[in-house]
């Protein structure tokens, strides 16, 4: 593409990036642009918000402080809410909605799994479970930080006003989580020992 200024001529052009020696070799169906890395992220968070909507509840099965209990609960409201604003970043984006498996989420969550068999009942189980929320939420805030900033860069405002809203949600769930942890639990947890 060529820009004329009154001052000068320049040519512009997709710069050529040659992959460093050793390098992977992407997928035929890799990411090419910023928007392709961010409909792709988007995918990933949607099929971990959806598998979060199952998982929430298995938790709070095997949560006994009432404060972590409501926490859990009012969170697997958020996240359905968050369902549904990814529903419509996906219309803004114009395109239809659809998951990825987010293998970092199926991780997070195996591992919330993992700690609730491997402890006991109570105060110990409830700060594993707590650890494990925690683990999920700093992995959501990541993401939705990094998809807001994409977001923007590619000019999406609206998209930005969504995905700024769950981000802060997601920050809000992390700090309740640390308040119960903080004040409650993990007092209770240490008096076991």
């Amino acid at each position: 593409m060529k820009t004329t200024d009154s001052k000068k001529e320049t040519t512009t052009s997709k710069k050529e990036v040659s992959a460093p020696k050793g390098a992977t070799k992407a997928k035929s169906d890799a990411a090419s642009g910023l928007t392709e890395l961010f409909e792709d992220g988007l995918k990933d968070i949607y099929w971990a918000e959806k598998a979060l909507t199952k998982a929430i509840p298995a938790m709070t099965k095997n949560a006994t402080s009432a404060d972590l209990i409501e926490a859990l609960n009012s969170h697997l409201t958020e996240t359905e809410e968050h369902v549904t604003r990814l529903e419509k970043v996906f219309e803004i984006i114009g395109k239809k909605a659809s998951a990825k498996k987010c293998d970092a989420m199926a991780g997070l969550i195996e591992e919330g799994k993992g700690i609730i068999e491997e402890t006991e009942v109570g105060g110990v189980r409830d700060a594993g479970i707590i650890a494990a929320a925690q683990k999920i939420e700093h992995y959501e805030i990541a993401t939705y930080g990094i998809l807001r900033q994409f977001a923007e860069t590619l000019g999406l405002a609206d998209a930005v006003k969504i995905l700024a809203q769950t981000l802060e949600e997601e920050k809000g769930a992390d700090k309740k989580l640390t308040i119960i942890a903080v004040d409650a639990v993990n007092l209770e947890a240490a008096e076991t020992d």
